[in-house]
């Protein structure tokens, strides 16, 4: 393996490590990873049961 690639996986490897946190930190509070409204929404009573 080679330092450049050696250095793509790792760039790689943080951002998804970063994506995955920033969606179990929005989940926990409360947050729709969708960015839109929710009422017209057919998973809308999955993402966010009372």
């Amino acid at each position: 393996m080679t330092i450049g690639t050696f250095i793509v996986l790792l760039v790689l490897a943080v951002v998804v490590v970063m994506t995955i946190r920033r969606l179990a930190r929005d989940k926990k509070a409360g947050r729709s990873s969708c960015g839109c409204g929710c009422s017209h929404c057919a998973m809308a009573d999955k993402c966010h049961q009372k």
